[in-house]
């Protein structure tokens, strides 16, 4: 009897954890990702909060599994660009040919980061002192070098908050869910990096629901004397020597504040990455261009499967702001919906 084969679109952690568990199972499955490499946001990442593991281990053990299995095959450098039906299977479209088919798919397109830039009161792409979280990231894992003299060994640094979320002028008004305990994280690992540094945390209100992010967010306070100041950022305009100058309001003292920073860190949130455009039996899955809307499921509820059409299934943060275990934990949950599916229970 020949196996029941899935395809996946996207190899960050849901893609790949998705194509373990489904491998597990005893399926075949052909795993796609359009960029070079597979890993997604988690190969761009230092260490994970809130235990400070290295993300590469993290990859590493993932992509082992992958690549040791004999039922998984993977492709990059494959941009899946839509879906039809052919019967009750599903075929693969990439640049109007078919690429494969499959008895079910689950689409794992995670997500993109807010453009930092279109906040332009903060001045990123203009000051070379102000970058977004995900550039901190390749400078811990050196691949970019820190945007002050490497003669100073106490920076002041100053990292905000919820830039491009529960922001109405983006039009993003939802949580990122992130973007707190990435500070935290970050915040600690500048006061690893420069013990006489000063790190100031810019925030809306602390938003720490995970399994120990509230102590992480206590030991940066207790242990690393990380400051966060309750307001928002209202400018920032250079001050000279390579220098940004901000302004805020402190709204729990009441007051306003000015502060010259060697470097500035904007808590970039998460948006769309895809827009699947559901018809009969096709699906165009294209690049998301506008604002805030994930993949909807249609009655995503406790028990319900996940997919947009029968055999189409959605996996991890393309359906909405996750952190990292409640990706993995999500991609393991669709695995067994699409057994359900495909044997007959659903």
């Amino acid at each position: 009897m020949t196996k029941q084969k899935v395809a996946i679109i996207g190899a960050g952690p849901a893609g790949l954890q998705s194509a373990v568990s489904l491998a597990e199972l005893g399926y075949e499955v052909d795993l796609y990702e359009k960029k070079s490499r597979p890993g997604g946001h988690l190969a761009e990442w230092h260490v994970l909060f809130p235990d400070m593991q290295p993300a590469g281990e993290l990859l590493d053990s993932l992509m082992q599994k992958v690549l040791a299995h004999p039922q998984i095959r993977l492709e990059t450098g494959v941009n899946i660009s839509g879906l039809e039906q052919a019967g009750k299977s599903w075929q693969l479209i990439q640049s109007d040919s078919v690429r494969g088919e499959a008895d079910a798919v689950v689409l794992a397109s995670g997500f993109k980061l807010f453009e930092a830039s279109k906040k332009e009161e903060y001045g990123h792409g203009i000051y070379p002192a102000v970058i977004s979280s995900a550039e901190l990231e390749t400078i811990f894992i050196r691949e970019k070098e820190w945007p002050f003299e490497k003669t100073n060994k106490s920076p002041k640094i100053g990292l905000v908050h919820c830039v491009g979320s529960r922001d109405a002028k983006c039009g993003n008004l939802y949580c990122s869910k992130a973007c707190c305990i990435t500070a935290v994280k970050q915040a600690i690992e500048l006061k690893k990096t420069f013990p006489a540094s000063e790190v100031y945390c810019f925030y809306m209100d602390m938003r720490m629901f995970g399994l120990g992010y509230e102590e992480l967010y206590h030991k940066a306070q207790l242990d690393y004397k990380v400051q966060f100041i309750r307001g928002r950022l209202s400018e920032a305009s250079p001050s000279g020597a390579g220098r940004i100058q901000v302004k805020a309001e402190d709204t729990l003292m009441g007051r306003p504040l000015k502060l010259t920073l060697d470097m500035l860190v904007l808590m970039v949130g998460m948006t769309a990455s895809v827009s699947p455009e559901v018809k009969e039996n096709t699906v165009e899955l294209k690049e998301y261009a506008n604002k805030g809307e994930f993949v909807k499921i249609p009655g995503a509820v406790i028990g319900a499967a996940q997919w947009l059409k029968p055999g189409l299934f959605v996996a991890g943060a393309c359906k909405g702001p996750a952190t990292l275990p409640e990706v993995l934990n999500d991609a393991r949950a669709t695995a067994l919906d699409l057994r359900n599916y495909l044997s007959g229970v659903l």
